[in-house]
């Protein structure tokens, strides 16, 4: 199948305004920025924003679909929100001279899917209320949990390839994408085992959750190792998670760009649930699992939600750490003194100043200067990450204004 006139003549004609972005010197000036931060000899904070909430930002029908094709309008859409971004949030984001087109592979889950109940408020909001059902309640229902059986569609992924040089040949390069797997096993957990009986089987059924997470352990490791057999592990990032990749450490020596290893790459992991439980639960349960998926990769970003500035102690012995995430929830100055220069403050301001009545910039600026401030005292590499944004209130210019803000903080 070839994308009609009309959808081809759409995508190259945003391709081309993405490629002119793409061949500014700034983006080059950028990516040493990231790699000054990731190499732990900052030049000033980064700044970046990530899950936007894209069905309040149309202005002016920039984001307005009109192709037809199902291919051709996911790559509009990419194509799209980036141009958005870049016109009107572009803090320090990198507009890369490629597109990715994920090769089209099967088999890399555990074989089990979710049952819930959900909430909705905004039905064009993807940010929904979950309730779920209990689907491991005895150790005879851990055999639900599968090993993974990792193919590549070959035929799915030559359609993909060729549809996309069809379409972006001379404008933009193609770059045919595999996995960039991570480790949120909670994640998953808890929405096969519920949250409260998660957390309660902790104490109650110790030895039970040690059966669950060494079965979804191996699970994750064998998906692995069939993903690098198969040569299915992706290029270098860009991005990881939710923050700037770049790096002069990875690949490692040896790179086969048709064989990527995990250890050519970053990963990132994270124990959300785990809010609430101590340093030595939080190590035996998740951590003492975890470590035998960081050592295996290059780079690691570790957390997301959770605050980690009184688990430091355990956090930092995680192999190839490099970035910890510093929720909204945790004591700056106690985070920047505890990581110190040793890794990333990777700091996660809150969103909710998005969702007020009005957006406070004074109140903004505060915020941002306060944590840059206390990573100033500590010598501490710092990134302002701006995610999880449920609503902007349909205000998009409140998200603009947030940037030119941060920006000014971290350039100041």
């Amino acid at each position: 199948m070839t994308p009609s006139n009309k959808d081809a003549s759409i995508l190259r004609a945003l391709a081309s305004q993405v490629a002119e972005i793409a061949a500014l010197p700034v983006q080059q000036q950028t990516i040493e920025l990231w790699k000054a931060l990731n190499g732990l000899r900052p030049i000033r904070p980064m700044v970046l924003i990530d899950q936007i909430p894209w069905h309040e930002m149309n202005v002016d029908d920039e984001l307005s679909l009109q192709s037809e094709d199902p291919f051709c309008r996911a790559l509009e859409t990419q194509l799209r929100r980036t141009l958005y971004a870049w016109r009107h949030m572009p803090v320090d984001m990198v507009v890369d001279p490629w597109i990715d087109i994920p090769k089209t592979i099967r088999g890399a889950d555990l074989g089990i899917r979710p049952i819930e109940d959900r909430s909705v408020l905004d039905p064009e909001n993807d940010v929904v209320g979950h309730y779920y059902i209990d689907q491991l309640r005895t150790e005879e229902d851990l055999e639900k949990i599968r090993m993974p059986q990792v193919t590549l569609d070959e035929a799915a992924t030559a359609r993909s390839e060729e549809l996309a040089h069809a379409l972006f040949d001379g404008i933009l390069d193609v770059r045919m994408q595999g996995m960039h797997p991570g480790f949120a096993p909670w994640d998953r957990i808890v929405e096969w085992h519920g949250v409260e009986p998660s957390l309660f089987d902790l104490v109650d059924r110790p030895d039970f959750i040690h059966k669950l997470m060494d079965r979804v352990t191996q699970g994750y490791l064998s998906m692995l190792d069939q993903l690098e057999a198969q040569g299915l592990l992706g290029q270098p990032q860009s991005l990881i998670h939710c923050t700037g990749a770049y790096t002069d450490e990875l690949p490692a020596p040896g790179f086969d760009p048709a064989r990527p290893r995990a250890r050519d790459l970053w990963t990132m992991g994270m124990a959300q649930i785990f809010v609430s439980v101590s340093p030595a639960m939080h190590q035996a349960f998740e951590l003492d699992y975890a470590n035998r998926w960081y050592e295996r990769f290059g780079l690691v970003y570790y957390g997301c939600c959770e605050p980690l500035d009184t688990k430091m102690h355990i956090v930092r012995e995680i192999p190839n750490l490099r970035k910890i995430s510093m929720s909204p929830w945790v004591r700056v100055e106690r985070g920047a003194e505890r990581i110190g220069r040793d890794f990333v403050f990777s700091r996660k301001p809150s969103p909710a100043f998005l969702a007020w009545d009005a957006l406070d910039g004074d109140a903004v600026r505060a915020d941002l200067e306060a944590t840059r401030d206390a990573c100033a005292r500590h010598d501490t590499p710092l990134e302002f990450i701006l995610k999880d944004i449920s609503t902007v209130r349909y205000q998009p210019q409140r998200l603009w204004q947030w940037a030119e803000i941060a920006m000014q903080v971290a350039q100041g």
